[in-house]
């Protein structure tokens, strides 16, 4: 089975001048091939959560310390999985997009899942997002990515997408430390975690450069 966890970095605000939004965005998609693998990813998670945030339920990329985060990377660097994102440069977005966040966010996502190589899919493909949409956005999101998706993947490769919370579905804060730290090299020149699990990357590009 072919496992696809997706999260992202950054916001969606537009406001350059009453407010503080960032200038990028970065969805991030982490391909793990196997029960196996993604086994030992959220063992690392539960190990890492265990041994050095005793009192905090999940890893988050913008709260953890470089510490922990090569910590855990030691613990899944040998296994095999991969990384792919986009960034999008938000100054560049036409301004009648910047009141269609939902349309940005699922064009995006759609965009970093282009490039994932769904040939090596073989039994089933499962993609798991970060819940934070509302059940009818949920709804149009799938409805869009499943139309998008389905000259992609063979018609007899089942396609199951699922939003669930980061503690529910483990190798999802796994995702969400490596978009952090994409996210951080172009928002903040800030390179030290992406140096460190940069070789598992097989496509990162900003979106309107």
């Amino acid at each position: 089975m072919l496992y696809l966890y997706l999260d992202e970095s950054g916001d969606l605000g537009f406001d350059f001048f009453a407010k503080k939004p960032s200038k990028y965005f970065t969805v991030t998609v982490m391909l793990v091939q196997g029960m196996e693998n993604r086994k030992m990813i959220a063992r690392a998670v539960k190990r890492t959560l265990q041994k050095k945030l005793s009192r905090q339920p999940e890893l988050k990329g913008s709260k953890q310390s470089i510490e922990v985060k090569r910590y855990f990377y030691r613990h899944i660097e040998r296994v095999p999985f991969e990384l792919y994102a986009l960034t999008l440069n938000k100054r560049r977005v036409y301004d009648h997009l910047s009141q269609k966040k939902d349309r940005v966010y699922n064009f995006i996502a759609r965009k970093v899942l282009d490039v994932i190589p769904f040939a090596n899919a073989s039994v089933r493909v499962g993609l798991t997002i970060d819940r934070s949409k509302s059940k009818k956005e949920i709804r149009e999101f799938d409805d869009y990515l499943i139309r998008q998706l389905s000259g992609r993947i063979e018609p007899r490769i089942p396609l199951d997408i699922n939003h669930h919370l980061s503690h529910e579905d483990l190798p999802l804060q796994a995702v969400d430390l490596f978009s952090w730290g994409i996210y951080r090299k172009y928002e903040k020149n800030d390179q030290e975690w992406f140096d460190v699990f940069k070789g598992k990357i097989k496509y990162d590009d900003v979106y309107l450069p």
